[in-house]
């Protein structure tokens, strides 16, 4: 006895519910995409042993058609505020880790940066959007679990960096 054919349907909703969910980039959004591939940059310049020039990359990044569709004066004071506080940033996600930071994938690097930039430096965003935001990033750009590194390292930090918001639970 022959086999019947397989239900069309049923193989266009497999594959439906197999491709990737389109993405909705708000200018926010955009602007800290663009915030994340600047940093990453910056920091594998920093690994090869180069002195990054942010005004460099910043020209760059704008070259994409779709920058212009990003919060400009986000995506700047991000990538700015990054880059000018690389370091004491860093000093204040090293006790958080678990391993050296020159461990970390660039991505979660970069990720981390952000994230804890936005907690540290940039009160007027909520630490669970700055959390999310970063989480975000490092879901769209990193690895498999890369995302839940930085979820537990930034949970960590808000804890110290925004003590009263996040005992408020807000």
């Amino acid at each position: 006895m022959p086999k019947s054919l397989p239900n069309t349907e049923n193989l266009v909703a497999a594959k439906d519910a197999k491709a990737p969910a389109k993405r909705s980039l708000t200018p926010r959004r955009r602007a800290r995409e663009y915030a994340l591939q600047g940093v990453y940059q910056s920091l594998v310049m920093r690994r090869a042993g180069s002195i990054p020039n942010g005004a460099a990359i910043a020209k760059q990044l704008s070259e994409d058609p779709a920058f212009r569709r990003c919060q400009l004066d986000l995506f700047k004071g991000i990538f700015d505020g990054v880059l000018a506080r690389t370091d004491e940033l860093e000093a204040i996600i090293t006790p958080a880790l678990d391993r050296p930071m020159n461990e970390l994938s660039p991505v979660e690097h970069a990720a981390l940066l952000i994230g804890a930039y936005e907690l540290a430096a940039d009160l007027s965003v909520p630490y669970r959007v700055a959390i999310n935001e970063a989480v975000e990033l490092a879901k769209t750009f990193g690895g498999t679990d890369g995302h839940k590194y930085v979820n537990g390292v930034l949970d960590l930090l808000a804890q110290k960096l925004r003590t009263a918001e996040t005992r408020a639970g807000q």
